[in-house]
């Protein structure tokens, strides 16, 4: 995952509250029989060329790439602290 801000570009209001959804594959050996169970491998992650994203809160999910592209479109801007005097 790369270390630039995200922006959501279905809801267009999260910048901060995300999901990276990644793919697994686990191996097992049944009793041809039964049905049970006989055996368990560990899990193993399934390599991807970009992480798939998915905001928290409108569920949508994209790769990383729609994220950072939206962030760069509409950059956040860093406003001055407002004082009441």
């Amino acid at each position: 995952m790369q270390e630039k801000p995200y922006f959501c570009p279905n809801c267009r209001s999260n910048r901060i509250k995300f999901n990276v959804i990644t793919s697994y594959s686990q191996s097992f050996l049944k009793d041809a029989l039964s049905g049970d169970i006989t055996e368990f491998h560990d899990p193993g992650v399934i390599p991807e060329p970009e992480p798939t994203i998915q905001c928290l809160i409108c569920n949508f999910s994209a790769n990383e790439m729609r994220f950072i592209k939206q962030a760069e479109r509409e950059p956040r801007v860093n406003m001055p602290p407002t004082s009441f005097f």
